[in-house]
């Protein structure tokens, strides 16, 4: 792309994207993640809401912003190590005569899905939302230490 043809494109912004796509695939194969990224939205989600997730002792704890979304109309399932989060926000009515100049809030449907470590027990998950903000609990199994057997003469 030449300069002189697209006088208006940044072209050290261009080439910087570039170069941070490129770092992000590097690091991500580096952590073993897939190049692809999570694939939390797929082809189905018209959007993916954000995520914090966060380790502490005794459990994981996943915060999802989902503002304007009913939590009945949340769905959190586990499946063979999986937990996805799936769910659709409306599209509101706009008013009649309403002159809009942006719209930057994604309607529809997303789908949001997480690897969890073997360390995590899928039998006691449990999910509460408030403000928007869905909170996923997923709690650790207890630690298995190795034990020592003894052997006695017989």
């Amino acid at each position: 792309m030449s300069t002189s043809r697209y006088p208006w494109v940044d072209h050290s912004r261009a080439v910087q994207g570039g170069l941070q796509n490129e770092l992000k695939q590097v690091f991500e194969r580096f952590f073993g993640e897939p190049a692809e990224g999570d694939q939390s939205n797929v082809v189905t989600s018209q959007w993916a809401p954000r995520v914090d997730i966060r380790e502490e002792p005794s459990r994981f704890v996943i915060e999802a912003d989902i503002p304007g979304v009913d939590p009945k109309n949340i769905e959190i399932h586990m499946d063979k190590g999986i937990l996805s989060i799936r769910g659709e926000r409306s599209s509101e009515s706009k008013e009649e005569g309403a002159n809009y100049t942006r719209i930057e809030r994604s309607r529809g449907s997303f789908y949001r899905r997480f690897a969890l470590p073997d360390t995590a027990n899928p039998d006691g998950i449990e999910a509460k939302g408030a403000h928007g903000v869905p909170e996923i609990v997923i709690p650790k199994r207890p630690e298995t230490t190795p034990r020592r057997i003894s052997v006695n003469a017989g």
